[in-house]
């Protein structure tokens, strides 16, 4: 199934589809194309590309460049930031993992009683 074949609604609704021009991420974020690129390269987010060869973000990747921005903002050197970025988010994964395990053996733990 292609991106076409995908009703509007749940285009719209998906978090990783490839929404935003780089200049639209750009304004959004109120920065510039060249910190999103700088952040590419950098390998914090990987934009996709439209047929035509455009950087496309998603609304994940614009909260990720969003934190990103923040901490370059407070002075954090951009590699760091982005460093520190990745970090956090494999931390929240890690965590949400944890807490899934600890729901499934609650569980058996309950229905063993």
């Amino acid at each position: 199934m292609t991106a076409a074949d995908t009703p509007l609604g749940d285009r719209l609704d998906d978090d990783n589809y490839p929404a935003y021009t780089m200049g639209r991420a750009a304004e959004m974020l109120g920065t510039t194309p060249g910190f999103l690129r700088a952040i590419g390269e950098a390998r914090l987010i990987t934009p996709l590309r439209s047929e035509g060869g455009h950087r496309r973000y998603s609304r994940y990747q614009l909260r990720i460049a969003a934190r990103a921005r923040e901490l370059v903002d407070k002075g954090t050197p951009i590699d760091a930031a982005c460093r520190i970025v990745i970090l956090e988010d494999q931390l929240e994964e890690a965590q949400r993992i944890n807490a899934g395990y600890r729901r499934e053996a609650n569980e058996a733990a309950g229905s063993a009683s």
